[in-house]
């Protein structure tokens, strides 16, 4: 009983961090799954990611009705990352529970990290899209989502502004797009260890998680975003130093 108000309680609080923020509180899920919950780092990896893709199918569906999602674009982004997210995914279950834990502190760092920085959201002076680093980034995003399990939309959003040169709005929707791909990539090679996933704690986990960011959308009304990703930002470096004491220690 303790687990499961436990599960419902980090999905409600992911849930929040994604409907408010856009993006990020996805990284949230692997620490929250391996110190409240007991999962080990790779078991971990796979559950963020079954959560990861319902979360973003949900989203996707809401900006897709508004008009947010640019789909042929959006395909070709992801489909760069695709390939990438198989073979990382398949590659992480093979890799010692340390490295995993120092590769997703050292990703919550730079996620704090370039919350706290004002963002780059600049386009091109051109308009001009740029097909190679659209791939390379691609490429990049999928990596990150098959190894570590997380979504990357901190990463996606930014890269689709300034690479492929979208408007914030149609970035933030195209991105849940490739977030989508890339964990349905990665969890089609991990098909052993999502057979192992508890459900009795994933289920309550996405429900949790769904409500909170629908809940998300009307807090970010209410407050500034600069401050919500401060705040944010902070808990993430506290996470980012307690993982890597547990790896080192």
């Amino acid at each position: 009983m303790t687990a499961l108000i436990l599960a419902l309680i980090a999905g409600a609080v992911v849930g929040l961090m994604l409907g408010a923020l856009g993006g990020g509180g996805s990284v949230l899920a692997v620490p929250a799954l391996i110190y409240l919950l007991g999962f080990t780092p790779a078991s971990a990896t796979t559950a963020s990611l079954i959560i990861v893709t319902a979360t973003s199918l949900t989203a996707l569906y809401a900006h897709a009705r508004a008009g947010r999602v640019r789909w042929k674009a959006g395909a070709a982004f992801a489909a760069a990352g695709i390939l990438p997210a198989a073979v990382a995914g398949a590659a992480s279950a093979h890799l010692p529970q340390a490295v995993l834990t120092l590769a997703f502190a050292a990703i919550a760092a730079l996620s704090a990290i370039k919350m706290l920085r004002p963002a780059d959201t600049a386009r091109p002076k051109d308009g001009a899209v740029r097909p190679g680093k659209a791939a390379g980034a691609g490429a990049a995003l999928g990596t990150l989502t098959g190894l570590l399990g997380v979504g990357g939309g901190f990463l996606a959003v930014p890269a689709l502004v300034t690479v492929l040169a979208f408007e914030m709005d149609a970035a933030v929707g195209t991105s849940l797009l490739i977030i989508t791909a890339n964990s349905l990539a990665s969890l089609a090679t991990r098909s052993g260890t999502a057979a192992s996933v508890d459900w009795a704690l994933i289920g309550p986990f996405i429900g949790t998680a769904i409500l909170g960011a629908w809940d998300g959308k009307r807090i970010a009304a209410k407050f500034s975003a600069p401050h919500l990703q401060r705040i944010f930002a902070v808990v993430l470096l506290a996470v980012a130093a307690f993982m890597l004491a547990d790896a080192v220690t």
